[in-house]
């Protein structure tokens, strides 16, 4: 991709080929009868060519690819009234039981800040999460508040550089 925005022929099309093939695979698995899959993968490599100048080069270019691909895939669902349905032997995999979304974010809160050191895990857990004010914190781990404060920015800050971009804000 970034081959072809310097204006280079050859990488580009290359590109395009073998985007072509994974958009067939993409759409193969996904487009329900009465959708034409190559009309989809001809309109996706279309769009990404018309929109090529908004691929951030920071970001993976096959994200930013079958993004487009969804895309053009709903918007045909939409215009044929069509809805992607699930076997009813599959449905009791599409519902998850009352709290196991909390239960599931803590076990990955859990695994997300296990490098951080643990009172930085528990300042950030007690004033993000669970509510309490930089004062009760303190006084919770006999620290200033300035201290929680900063040790909380750190953390967060950690986390950001290692989860959430390149700067952490």
């Amino acid at each position: 991709m970034l081959a072809g925005l310097a204006g280079e022929a050859a990488p580009y099309r290359k590109l395009l080929d073998e985007l072509a093939g994974l958009l067939r695979a993409y759409y193969a698995r996904r487009a329900p009868p009465g959708i034409d899959a190559e009309d989809l993968v001809q309109e996706t490599l279309i769009a990404v060519h018309t929109r090529r100048a908004t691929y951030d080069p920071s970001q993976p270019f096959t994200a930013w690819a079958y993004a487009i691909a969804r895309y053009k895939l709903i918007d045909q669902l939409r215009r044929a009234r069509l809805h992607l349905r699930a076997p009813e032997e599959a449905a009791d995999a599409l519902f998850v039981e009352p709290g196991a979304d909390a239960a599931m974010a803590s076990r990955d809160l859990e695994k997300v800040m296990a490098d951080l050191p643990s009172r930085t895990r528990d300042l950030i857990r007690e004033t993000r999460i669970e509510g309490l004010s930089t004062r009760e914190a303190a006084q919770k781990h006999d620290m200033s508040e300035s201290a929680v404060k900063v040790a909380v920015h750190r953390g967060l800050k950690a986390l950001g550089l290692r989860f959430g971009g390149s700067n952490g804000d």
